[in-house]
């Protein structure tokens, strides 16, 4: 193609290759040519890795570039040992999903969902590229694809495919009809697939006499023996490979980070067992180099078989803005600065600048009464020491909201007064967010749920990554926002409503609330008033800490004054009304329950700030005492109980 266009263009030329759905693979590979001017290049990565927020991969010009010539090969190769060892489709899914640290669709899932035409478009393809290729046969097409090719079954886009009827029964090759799809792995490898330790968990598949323990060997050394042999043909380096792999098929380590991981030297003894037995899809050795590395990953950096040395990550300017950038493994793990204060829920620090940083230590970064009790801490400390703080986790998400697990059996105890202690200090550390002396700003990724958002929504400023998911969730457990989420809304309605009617601006937020909406992206999250509209959206995830740390320092250059607490006008009971008359239609259809009516009732309470006359004023603590009056009654409220329990069983919320 590059020697195609006029000669002034060539320089400017180059290849850009997505990974489907683009918005949510983060791969792109760039694939320079010859004649393709560098400087080009690095401005095209800044603007996929900063404006798109990609993970770039600088591939060489070779058959499916870098990916697709690993990935395809793995999904030919399990086809291949699935044959050998009589194994059915659903049972391969199970063996190859998320136990091996891949995608939930794992490998005939995935060909449904890409479609069985176009995978058989891409073994094809590669079978024709790649002549020279000692594996070139293991992309020859099944004839039970091409059979449900030439039927239209081609998977997710039919309905039809190597699954059928919702993906509830699965194709037997042997008949040619479907079955219930329902195989799991045997208890025996299942047991070996728990093991913590990699290199304990291989040397166990590998020594099983399991057939199932055996394929998950045979396609792990097929694709460890594969990108050895290619590393030097098609890629600049071991982790170009390996966040390929990552990032355009969703594994959570790459093929050479599972080798090391799992001993490199001792898999390559084994690899190269398998290739003197005859065991191997080809008789070609393993490279030279392998024997002359303990490992491709180290601190400084990763190896190149094409130069034989270590190559450091890229020095491009744009990739300064990743303070804590993804990682492989070998290299040095993450220092998170120095610990200013910690409890066993969060833990302030600070890498040196005069911004702190507040991280949640919790799982799923639940906001616990350690969190509450450390983030009020935490302020007090920043308020003397930094010039500002951000709330930023190490990894997605956010928050899932508060611990349910710790706050219920308070109120199942029937301590009352407790569990109403635990929701003042919800409030009261959301109201030390929003007015302390110093600029505080959020930076979200993913979940934001429940109390999660009422720290967002009480933050100066919140960056979001495009890929977050915000949301006032608590009547999914039988409860109501009561961290200041109603008493917000209420207050964003005043100020939009600029002294006119304010029903139509209450009536977007009260659904929000009380159909438990989730964001579908930071954009949506505008759209439904979780984020306002100075908050920031970016597209890296990896950049967060990096902007929100600017956002601070603008807030103090300019002279930052905390907001003062300000008298909000409320709709009364013309607004409980409108709320009740919605709700009644909703029952009255069936759509919802006496329990979601009794929710929504109060939510438009402490919303509406209760039966006053319209366009009352009253103060912020009005509101909140609403919510914490209506959210202690409700959880005496034996429905509340059943959905909390249903929740902390299932993670699903119950409708009852």
């Amino acid at each position: 193609l590059a020697e195609s266009v006029p000669e002034k263009v060539r320089a400017r030329f180059c290849g850009i290759h997505f990974f489907n759905p683009p918005r949510y693979m983060a791969l792109a590979e760039l694939i320079p040519c010859a004649t393709t001017d560098a400087a080009i290049l690095d401005s095209l990565e800044t603007f996929l890795v900063t404006t798109l927020g990609k993970g770039v991969v600088r591939a060489k010009d070779t058959p499916n570039f870098v990916a697709n010539r690993i990935g395809v090969f793995s999904m030919a190769a399990t086809m291949h040992h699935t044959q050998a060892f009589d194994l059915g489709f659903d049972l391969v899914d199970a063996l190859t999903g998320p136990a091996m640290g891949r995608a939930k669709s794992a490998t005939y899932r995935t060909a449904d969902l890409v479609g069985l035409d176009t995978m058989g478009h891409v073994l094809e393809g590669s079978a024709l590229a790649l002549q020279h290729d000692p594996w070139q046969s293991c992309f020859t097409t099944p004839d039970w694809l091409k059979a449900l090719i030439e039927k239209g079954a081609l998977g997710q886009k039919t309905k039809i495919g190597i699954y059928a009827n919702k993906g509830k029964q699965v194709l037997d090759p042997a008949t040619g009809a479907y079955r219930d799809a329902s195989a799991k792995p045997d208890e025996a490898v299942q047991a070996i697939l728990k093991i913590k330790n990699p290199a304990e968990k291989f040397a166990a598949l590998r020594a099983s006499a399991h057939p199932q323990a055996q394929f998950l060997w045979a396609i792990h050394r097929d694709v460890f023996h594969y990108a050895a042999v290619l590393l030097a043909e098609i890629a600049d380096n071991a982790r170009d490979v390996d966040f390929a792999i990552r990032w355009g098929f969703g594994w959570s380590m790459g093929p050479f980070e599972i080798w090391q991981a799992a001993g490199w030297k001792q898999v390559a003894d084994w690899i190269e067992k398998d290739i003197a037995d005859g065991k191997a899809m080809t008789k070609t050795p393993l490279p030279a180099w392998v024997r002359q590395v303990d490992g491709v990953h180290r601190p400084e950096g990763s190896y190149s078989a094409a130069e034989n040395a270590y190559k450091p990550r890229s020095t491009l300017p744009v990739y300064q803005r990743q303070l804590y950038p993804e990682q492989v493994l070998g290299e040095a793990p993450h220092h998170y600065g120095e610990t200013v204060f910690e409890n066993p829920g969060m833990r302030l620090w600070t890498s040196g600048d005069d911004i702190g940083v507040v991280s949640f230590k919790t799982k799923m970064h639940v906001i616990s009464n350690d969190v509450l009790s450390g983030v009020q801490e935490a302020l007090k400390i920043a308020e003397q020491r930094f010039s500002g703080l951000v709330l930023w986790q190490t990894c997605a998400p956010f928050s899932a909201g508060a611990n349910l697990a710790e706050a219920m059996p308070v109120a199942l105890a029937g301590d009352f007064d407790a569990f109403g202690h635990i929701v003042a200090q919800f409030q009261q550390t959301t109201a030390a967010l929003r007015y302390s002396a110093i600029p505080v700003v959020a930076a979200t990724q993913g979940l934001a749920l429940g109390g999660g958002c009422e720290f967002l929504m009480h933050c100066d400023r919140v960056v979001a990554a495009l890929e977050s998911y915000i949301g006032l969730v608590e009547v999914g457990v039988g409860l109501i926002p009561a961290g200041g989420g109603c008493k917000e809304f209420a207050l964003r309605a005043m100020i939009e409503a600029k002294g006119s009617d304010l029903l139509p601006f209450l009536r977007p937020y009260f659904e929000a609330m009380a159909m438990a909406k989730v964001s579908r992206s930071a954009e949506e999250a505008k759209q439904l008033g979780y984020l306002k509209p100075s908050d920031i959206i970016i597209f890296n995830p990896y950049e967060l800490l990096h902007v929100a740390k600017a956002q601070v320092r603008a807030f103090a250059e300019a002279g930052y004054r905390p907001p003062q607490p300000r008298p909000i006008r409320v709709a009364g009971r013309t607004g409980l009304a409108a709320c009740q008359m919605a709700l009644v239609n909703l029952r009255d259809g069936g759509f919802i329950s006496a329990h979601d009516n009794r929710l929504g009732l109060d939510i438009a309470e402490a919303l509406c700030g209760g039966d006053l006359d319209p366009n009352t004023q009253v103060d912020e603590n009005w509101l909140l005492a609403l919510e914490r009056r209506n959210f202690v009654a409700l959880a005496k409220a034996p429905p509340t109980h059943a959905r909390i329990e249903h929740m902390l069983r299932t993670g699903k919320p119950l409708r009852n």
